[in-house]
């Protein structure tokens, strides 16, 4: 049961309705199209005339289109709804430690096309190339752009806007939300890696992860990161703080330092980075020029000291999914990021490892690979802007 914020508040009108009726009747075209307007209205029990109504503001808003008939079930052939299919709703940027990927997708969140190029440590640089990007989608696609998501792998404040600390480069209090916005003319949106991540599972991935409404995404790349969804929604906490879980403290002496230079923080035990330490020293071989993906690649090719040091890190990665899962007893942990794809190698310690921590009669929690693949962090650029089309915030 959820508390009414009184200050928040306001009391439920036709206007309030009406919306809400919309969002519903384009879910339900988002979601189960191509569907018929007779459809929608024996699932949602709402009026046919209301249904029609909506779906024609809809139509005018180029959100939904009609796509022809469907078969009779004896009387006139229905004509089929689906997602506007043409041209580009949303721009998302993800800026990772090493690469930035710029994408622009249609509203059912399929990526048209993107670029990428290397992270410049200078911010200055960075964003002023994803912003002439942008630039180019906005235009090959026009007006029909709905906004931009922006992500980063660090402490960001998403009502604000601002990226307050990414420790990979030593950004601080980075104007991000308005520098994109002035330069664009388009709405922007942005958050840290890990809440995107979560987001796009909840709004684009398989069903065993959107129809939870509570789970937690774990996202180990060169750091550590956690999102969580709890009833439906991103928990951020006080200044977007919340899911900083990559610096709980697991154990001392960590193969590498954490981002933020502690050798006791669970990204020092768990990253990429720890993984790539652990193979320099099982091979007497600097990694320097070595990635996770390529690590991971030997691991998966046989290599034995590459196996070793993937497992090792996913000892360390299942330690503190165990303490998540005491803390918070999700429905899913959802395991994101690289790793994931060397899921057949590491899915056995997940299991191991959580059962044997999370102590008898408290719930475990079922964890599973991302759902999305590799393209985990773009979708969830993308999300920020595509999430707000079909989602509706109530203000209690």
């Amino acid at each position: 049961m959820r508390r009414i914020d009184l200050k928040r508040a306001q009391a439920a009108n036709f206007s309030t309705m009406r919306d809400i009726n919309r969002q519903i009747v384009l879910n339900y075209v988002r979601e189960r199209g191509p569907i018929s307007r007779a459809e929608i209205a024996r699932e949602t029990v709402l009026q046919r005339s209301t249904v029609s109504t909506i779906v024609d503001a809809l139509v005018a808003d180029a959100l939904v289109e009609e796509i022809g008939e469907g078969e009779s079930t004896g009387g006139r052939r229905p004509t089929l709804l689906r997602l506007r299919a043409s041209g580009a709703a949303a721009v998302g940027v993800d800026i990772s430690p090493t690469r930035t990927t710029v994408a622009a997708s249609d509203l059912a969140g399929r990526v048209i096309e993107k670029e990428e190029f290397e992270t410049d440590a200078d911010f200055e640089k960075t964003i002023t190339r994803a912003i002439d990007c942008v630039h180019e989608f906005k235009k090959r696609y026009g007006q029909g752009l709905e906004g931009v998501g922006v992500i980063l792998p660090g402490l960001v404040d998403s009502e604000q806007g601002k990226a307050l600390y990414v420790p990979y480069f030593n950004w601080r209090d980075l104007e991000v939300e308005r520098r994109v916005s002035e330069a664009t003319g388009l709405r922007v949106m942005i958050d840290n890696d890990a809440n995107a991540a979560a987001l796009a599972e909840l709004w684009f991935g398989r069903p065993e992860v959107s129809n939870a409404r509570d789970f937690i995404m774990v996202f180990v790349s060169e750091g550590v990161g956690t999102g969580i969804i709890i009833d439906g929604q991103i928990y951020r906490g006080t200044g977007g703080a919340a899911g900083e879980f990559g610096h709980m403290i697991i154990g001392q002496q960590a193969p590498v330092a954490c981002s933020c230079g502690s050798f006791d923080c669970w990204e020092a035990f768990a990253s990429g980075r720890a993984a790539l330490a652990r193979y320099s020293r099982l091979t007497s071989r600097v990694s320097d020029q070595l990635t996770f993906a390529q690590l991971i690649d030997r691991a998966l090719e046989g290599e034995e000291a590459a196996r070793t040091a993937l497992v090792e890190t996913a000892k360390y990665v299942s330690i503190g999914i165990s303490n998540l899962i005491v803390g918070f007893s999700p429905e899913l942990v959802v395991v994101g990021g690289s790793i994931a794809r060397a899921w057949p190698l590491v899915a056995e310690v997940f299991g191991e490892i959580v059962e044997r921590s999370v102590r008898r009669g408290l719930p475990t929690a079922h964890i599973i690979a991302s759902t999305l693949g590799e393209q985990t962090t773009l979708m969830g650029a993308l999300s920020l802007v595509l999430a707000n089309k079909f989602a509706y915030a109530p203000s209690i």
